[in-house]
């Protein structure tokens, strides 16, 4: 007969006393200790609690344990024991309880449903997995069913049903047509949670396809379609496509009725919905009306969450992902159009499966010991908790006095070995529980040592090192730490022992270097390790490298003396730039020092010595700078490099004060550059010691001086040296000098008070300073009060730089104070400074928006300005929220992403700009402070008119051939309205000479034209713009190419015969290389004998069939041909570029004729005459082996042909002998070295040669060939 309960105060007084137990024993990761202890089974893998699973593939339930010994495991089903050997199709698989059911010889999937649990036992107890509940993927058939159309009144709602076949899981639903088009979803139409599809009004052009219900099957991967929906719509008007286009408005256009704003669903004003904790909550309002309505969400009595809510399908669904007991409370939707709103309430409720408060945990106790099992849960309704012991309910359990049950926790008490057993905690409420294993194990291990034996520690003088000593015994062992086998325990002092067994050693010394034991002992035994700890010498570089100045191509060397403890291997390397520096055959490393051996350019920059052992390693950083050659000075002095100054040294203190004190240094080298300044440096080893702080500075011609000191500061002084190459390195220290305290003579600045919540004010200051702090123990006094209240100050002593006052009103003016104060005394009074505390968001929202247009792209807006005790802060703006709804052009694609304008301060008006024309905007406003935006105001919808367009795009200018250039573009990205047409400028040009300008209009759906011109020398502007009914948009620009083969004209010689030359005339590209061909043997005919300074042209064209291939355009394309642009242009003939050209090759050609003939004149000196001329010359002579002659009067004897006159005739000399003399006509030939190879005959009589000129003398251009 059970006893009568306890009162409640003793379950109290129980839990108390659990503060008092002892801690579980944590087994180490070791695989040795984990093999060897004996461990009850814990489960590590399961299946999910809804096991759901595809009938096509076989089934696997997973249930995996770890234990020792190894558990086996069994299973139950439906609460009753499942017999796997039985089924020929189910198995288990080796070492764990994973069950497999094979269907590949047959079978049903579905005759294997219903709940499995597993449990994992050895013989220390049982373990039991979650119970899973194991379901087969449904995707039933869509019934068949005919359905009439539907007719509905245009303007009318509409709801259009899906009712899927149920299936597991549930499938995703979407709408398309009977052709498997997408059903276009906007604010208007769109699809609900449920999946039904909501015409909040529909339109005549809602028919123009049909509607069909798709349900996707996720296991099975198929989608069925319904049969599809087809729509009738009754209308009073046509359906005009342009209609609506054109029309701000298309209900009005269409002859609606507009009609107030109804609720499709949910039905009514109110409802209610239950959501799980930490589930997604997803709110949904849809609303017929006409116009379509906005729909807009509130909370009542506060904000929604801004982190987590989200708005999709319009504005009609709020989703709250990953819900929490605040988020319950009543949420409304306002759907409103111009004609009216509606509301509707959603009481929202949250309730919770059990979640985790404190899970229980596996304990590991001594025989002996104290433990507790805790398993605390939560929910709601509040979750039961019901304990079981290796898997039978506690209360059928054989009863343990060493146990006791005091509700959520279980407590043992002077466990036992027989005390081990798994324990199950089940908390459970109607939406679900949570099951979890916990075992209790008892070990009696003597202490082992986890570490290696005989460590060896190495560590640097003066560091801080831990010593490890891990080890593992049951009960825990208590561990001690001996040196060098002496019996004193080792803690305090430099010494420090933490709860792991580890010893700190704070700042090691030579004297302790040692042997270190560490030994663990229990009642079962002792165990202990040693370790050997050797103290090194630090690696300290002793000559660091200096800052040097060279100059190119000399050789310098940077030193690097190290010294470090002579037992560890030392490695010296180098960087540049701070990267690794290659050695090259330039450069040569040694242990003290760097050479490089011809400096140049690259060598300069930054080099670091890096001295390092296996346990440390220091740094000493050089900078070289290499200078190009220059002239050496006269003055030997100025010869001499300049290099920063050496450190000063033998720093010393004298004439000690209570403020002051003399600080007296020797100047080192100047290096060649006088000292100009000395800087002083101190550093205190207080608030930041080893922190270098600039002090004072003095000219260079001083070496002591008095330097004022601030109260309770321990100085240490050092000096740097400057000239006009640079610094110094700093001086060593100077000995150490403290000052007496006082009591701060300054309070911290910066103090503000602003609010990070809203509900706190954060008061923060720029701390003091060590030379400001005047004494020890710096802290500030923190006053503060509201403002204008005269209430009395609250106050707190803080020691940081800031402190926040809790549980203030939102943004309410405060008064605060901040004092210095010291163990000296407190500092002066400080100033009162105004802070706020934290801002909360706007409630209201600007009243009566008013929109003006202003012209396409700019509105004016005003609005009634917010009470201020609604804006919760400091009114930071005004701030328009606006976005492009829609293009009244109905074909255009526009970005409907949001935009904002902030209007600063407290105004009531201002201009939105930038805006697209001819376009649909909806505008919002809302109220900015500190925290961020107010409600939104009611939304307005304006219309932009007609503007101008942009410039058309891909404006293109291709020449095929030289009578043609094609002209294309593509339509504007921003129409701007409805395009009337494009706008075509065009004028040829030459250089800076213009034509006429031609205009040319065409259709808006024309976008290719083709001009035909005969001038081949012009090159053509063409600027194309775009036009709307407002007027031309932007316009672009571009030129006709200029094409390299364009007709370069070409002076003939002025009156020469007719000869067989080269013509030359304009040549499209593809027929360059016929032309070339077809002309070699063309003849220019004679030109009449012009003046001096007039120079005939002669252009040669070629007929070509680009006219005919340009006539086969397509009908869009116009062609256009003119005259020439410029025909009164071609008497200034000197600025044409055809003509400088014919210019300088005429220039070119003389050049060359004077050129040739100086070098015949020249070697005419090599064929002297012999005496009888009209004796044949021998092959015996002599003189015919080098091929020279004896000549006379050569001077007087230029080449026939060397002076042409003006009328294109050759002049001959006055001389009596020449080469022509000896020739037979034009016979005479010279061959490739230039020498002549004619043959001489009698003289002939000069007056027969001025008669009988050789014709191949009258052309220059035939001189050149008959020269070459």
């Amino acid at each position: 007969m059970a006893g009568p309960q306890p009162p409640p105060w003793v379950h109290a007084a129980v839990l108390l006393c659990l503060l008092g137990l002892g801690g579980a024993i944590e087994i180490p990761m070791d695989p040795s200790i984990q093999n060897e202890l004996s461990q009850p089974p814990t489960i590590t893998k399961q299946s999910v609690k809804d096991h759901i699973v595809d009938p096509r593939d076989n089934i696997l339930i997973e249930c995996e344990a770890k234990g020792n010994p190894a558990p086996s495991f069994h299973w139950t089903r439906n609460s009753r024991f499942f017999n796997v050997a039985k089924d020929p199709r189910v198995s288990m698989r080796r070492r764990s309880g994973t069950l497999v059911i094979d269907f590949r010889s047959g079978g049903r999937p579905e005759e294997y449903e219903g709940e499995y649990q597993c449990f994992a036992r050895n013989k220390f107890g049982t373990a039991l997995s979650n119970r899973i509940r194991l379901q087969v993927s449904k995707s039933p058939l869509w019934p068949k069913e005919n359905l009439d159309p539907v007719v509905v009144q245009e303007g009318a709602p509409l709801t259009l049903q899906c009712n899927p076949p149920p299936g597991l899981p549930s499938p995703v639903i979407f709408w398309m047509s009977s052709s498997m088009e997408p059903i276009t979803q906007d604010k208007r139409v769109s699809q609900g949670h449920n999946g039904d599809l909501y015409f909040s009004n529909v339109m005549v052009q809602d028919m123009q396809t049909d509607y069909s219900c798709n349900a996707r099957f996720h296991f099975t991967h198929t989608i069925q379609q319904k049969n599809p929906f087809t729509l009738k719509v009754l209308t009073n008007h046509p359906y005009n496509d342009s209609s609506l286009r054109n029309h701000p408005d298309m209900y009005s256009a269409r002859g609606v009725a507009e009609r107030t704003p109804s609720f499709m669903y949910p039905q009514g004003t109110a409802s209610s919905q239950m959501v799980l904790r930490g589930m997604d909550l997803l709110l949904e309002c849809i609303a017929s009306g006409v116009p379509t309505p906005d729909i807009a969400w509130y909370k009542k009595g506060g904000d929604l969450p801004s982190d987590k809510a989200k708005f999709e399908n319009f504005n009609k669904a709020l989703r709250i992902t990953s819900v929490s007991e605040e988020d319950s409370g009543e949420y409304f939707c306002l759907a409103s159009n111009k004609m009216g709103s509606i509301r509707h309430t959603i009481s929202v409720r949250v309730k919770a499966a059990p979640y985790w408060l404190d899970e229980p945990k596996n304990l590991i106790l001594a025989p002996g010991e104290d433990g507790r099992l805790v398993c605390r849960a939560n929910g709601n309704p509040k979750p039961t908790v019901q304990w079981m012991v290796n898997g039978e309910p506690l209360q059928s359990a054989p009863p343990n006095p060493n146990r006791e049950v005091a509700g959520d926790t279980i407590i043992f008490r002077d466990t036992q070995i027989s005390s081990r057993a798994v324990y199950q905690c089940n908390t459970s409420n109607e939406h679900g529980y949570l099951l979890a294993n916990a075992f209790v194990s008892v070990l009696d291990v003597p202490p082992r040592m986890m570490s290696p034996r005989n460590q060896l520690i190495r560590v640097i003088l003066y560091n801080r090192t831990r010593l490890d000593c891990p080890f593992f015994g049951s009960p825990i062992p208590t561990l001690r730490w001996f040196k060098n086998g002496q019996g004193s325990n080792l803690d305090g002092g430099n010494y420090h022992v933490f709860e792991n067994g580890s010893l700190e050693i704070q700042m090691i010394r030579k004297e302790d270097q040692g042997i270190y034991t560490c030994v663990a002992t229990n009642i079962l035994g002792k165990a202990e390790n040693q370790v050997r700890l050797e103290v090194k010498d630090p690696t300290r570089i002793f000559r660091m490298p200096e800052d040097q100045v060279v100059k190119r191509g000399t050789t310098v060397q940077l030193e690097c003396r190290v010294k470090h403890d002579p037992s560890l291997k030392l490695t010296v390397s180098w960087l540049k730039d701070d990267q690794p520096l290659y050695i090259g055959n330039r450069m040569k490393k040694e242990d003290d020092s760097l050479t490089i051996f011809g400096v140049a350019e690259r060598d300069q920059g930054s080099y670091t010595c890096v001295a390092s052992t296996e346990l440390d390693q220091d740094r000493a950083k050089a900078y070289l700078t290499v200078l190009a050659d220059q002239t050496t000075p006269t003055n030997g002095l100025a010869a001499l490099p300049k290099g920063r100054p050496d450190k000063p040294r033998d720093l010393e203190l004298t004439d000690l004060a209570e403020r002051s004190v003399r600080l007296t240094w020797i100047p080192g080298d100047d290096n060649n550059s006088p000292i100009t300044d000395y800087v002083v440096q101190f550093e205190e080893d207080q608030f930041q010691p080893g922190v270098w702080h600039d002090h004072s500075k003095f000219p260079g011609s001083v070496n002591s001086a008095v330097l004022q000191l601030s109260p309770y500061v321990n100085y240490q002084f050092r000096v740097i040296a400057v000239n006009e190459v640079g610094s110094s390195h700093p001086s060593l220290p100077s000995e150490r000098y403290r000052t007496s305290g006082a009591p701060p003579e300054s309070n911290p600045s910066d103090v503000k008070g602003e609010g990070t919540r809203k509900n706190n004010m954060e008061i923060t200051w720029t701390p003091m300073n060590a030379t400001s702090a005047f004494g020890p123990n710096l802290r500030y006094i923190v006053k503060w009060r509201r403002r204008e209240t005269r209430e009395t100050w609250n106050n707190a002593t803080v020691w940081g730089s800031r402190y926040v006052v809790g549980q203030t009103p939102v943004y309410v003016p405060y008064e605060i104070r901040v004092q210095a104060e010291n163990d000296f005394g407190k500092g002066p009074e400080p100033d009162t400074v105004i802070g706020y505390s934290g801002e909360d968001y706007p409630r209201a929202a600007p009243t009566d928006v008013k929109i003006r247009v202003l012209n396409s792209t700019a509105i004016s807006l005003q609005w009634n300005r917010v009470y201020s005790d609604t804006v919760q802060g400091q009114l930071r703006e005004y701030r328009a929220y606006y976005w492009r709804e829609s293009s009244l052009l109905k074909s255009l694609w526009v970005s409907q992403k949001r935009q904002q304008a902030g209007f600063p301060g407290d105004r009531l008006r201002g201009v939105v700009s930038r805006l697209f024309p001819y376009s649909n905007y909806k505008l919002e406003m809302v109220v900015v402070n500190g925290r961020g935006d107010g409600p939104r105001s009611e939304t307005k919808e304006f219309t932009t008119p007609e503007g101008v367009p942009s410039a058309p795009r891909r404006f293109r200018v291709r020449q095929p051939n030289p009578q043609t250039i094609n002209l294309e573009w593509d339509h504007p990205e921003h129409p701007n309205g409805i395009l009337t047409g494009y706008s075509l400028r065009y004028v040829p040009f030459n250089g800076t000479k213009l034509g006429k300008q031609m205009v040319e209009n065409f259709s808006p759906n024309q976008t290719k034209f083709t001009v035909q011109r005969a001038d081949p020398v012009s090159r053509y502007r063409f600027t194309l713009s775009a036009r709307t009914q407002v007027g031309s948009g932007e316009a672009v620009t571009e030129e006709s190419p200029a094409s390299p083969n364009e007709a370069t004209p070409t002076a003939a010689p002025p009156t020469l015969p007719p000869t067989t030359v080269g013509a030359t005339g304009a040549v499209s590209s593809t027929d360059a290389t016929a032309t070339a061909a077809a002309t070699e043997a063309t003849t220019v005919p004679t030109i009449p004998t012009v003046a001096p300074t007039t120079i005939a042209t002669t252009v040669a064209t070629t007929t070509t069939t680009t006219a005919a291939a340009t006539m086969e355009s397509p009908p869009t394309t116009r062609i256009k041909t003119h005259e020439s642009a410029y025909t009164n242009n071609r008497a200034d003939i000197s600025t044409q570029g055809w003509f400088i050209g014919l210019m300088c090759a005429i220039a070119l050609l003389v050049l060359i004729l004077l050129i040739v003939c100086f070098i015949k004149r020249s070697r005419g000196g090599k064929y002297p005459v012999r005496e009888k001329k009209d004796v044949p010359l021998g092959p015996e002579d002599p003189k015919e082996e080098d091929g020279s002659f004896d000549y006379s009067d050569e001077d007087n004897k230029p080449l026939q042909g060397s002076q042409t006159s003006l009328d294109g005739t050759i002049k001959q000399q006055e001389s009596d002998d020449s080469l022509v003399d000896y020739g037979e006509g034009g016979e005479g030939q010279f061959n490739e070295d230039g020498s002549f190879i004619g043959q001489y005959t009698v003289k002939k009589d000069k007056e027969e040669t001025e008669g009988n000129e050789s014709s191949e003398a009258t052309s220059p251009v035939n001189a050149i060939y008959s020269l070459a």
